[in-house]
């Protein structure tokens, strides 16, 4: 089994949400942490604190699962652990 902590969880989720953010942005249009935290109803600062390496922020499900209807990802995506994303994606 492996042994994840809650860092890793919450580094996975971050990297996921910004990752299908930028990948929105190139095959749909403009999705800045600003217009993504009006659509899920949540402040700026809570998609810049998921989607920084840095902060360990809790969220709720049914959050997670607006982003990533918001998305238009399945929620399952948010929590592969993908580390390669981040450099796909600029």
């Amino acid at each position: 089994m492996v042994n994840f902590e809650s860092k890793d969880l919450f580094y996975i989720i971050g990297n996921n949400i910004k990752y299908y953010r930028k990948l929105y942005n190139l095959k749909k249009g403009k999705m800045t942490q600003a217009k993504l935290a009006e659509l899920v109803n949540v402040s700026t600062a809570l998609i810049g604190n998921l989607e920084s390496e840095n902060i360990e922020q809790g969220i709720s499900v049914f959050t997670l699962w607006k982003i990533s209807k918001a998305l238009d990802v399945p929620i399952e995506k948010l929590f592969e652990d993908n580390s390669s994303n981040t450099n796909m994606v600029s």
